[in-house]
Parts: C-alpha cells; sequence; structure tokens
C-alpha cells in the first residue's frame, strides 16, 4: 500500500504561489484543482522550500505564512525556518 502525504490549501493568490514553488521542488508530486481547494500530495515525502518560494512571490517569506492558507494536511510534519516537510516514517 502506497502512503501519500499531502497538503491542501484556500485556491488564492498566495497559495498558488507555493503551489507552484512545491511542483518545481517536488517533481514527483501530483496536484490537483478542485472548486476553491489545491490539494497537493505525493507518495512518502513533500518538501516545501522557503527560498522557492520567496523566489517565486518576489519577497521574503516566512514558511509560518503558509499555514494562513492550509486547509488541511496528511503527514508527519518536520518544520525550520528554511522549509516545511511531510512525510511517513
Amino acid at each position: 500500500m502506497t502512503s501519500l502525504v499531502y497538503i491542501a490549501f484556500q485556491d488564492n493568490d498566495n497559495a498558488r504561489y507555493i503551489v507552484e514553488a512545491i511542483a518545481e521542488d517536488n517533481p514527483h508530486a501530483e496536484v490537483q484543482y478542485q472548486p476553491a481547494m489545491i490539494r497537493v500530495q505525493a507518495e512518502q515525502h513533500l518538501a516545501i522550500q522557503r527560498a522557492t518560494v520567496e523566489e517565486k512571490i518576489g519577497r521574503t517569506w516566512d514558511v509560518q505564512e503558509m499555514l494562513i492558507d492550509v486547509i488541511t494536511l496528511g503527514g508527519n510534519v518536520e518544520e525550520d525556518e528554511d522549509s516545511f516537510t511531510l512525510h511517513w516514517n
């Protein structure tokens, strides 16, 4: 059985930049656009890198800002000032 990690965002301008960065850093991830929501899922591991989001959004970005747009997530979380990672042990 495959274990998917996932994160879902409200579909808004900030989240679209974050999703674009996630897709760039995680080519194995699947992005699903649904009404008012964007879900990103991947097998075992998904990482959100601050530097990539900053490149997409065009300004400094704190990883904590992302939580304003998160609807739900699944997986174990590891977070520091440079990244937010979901994984299954």
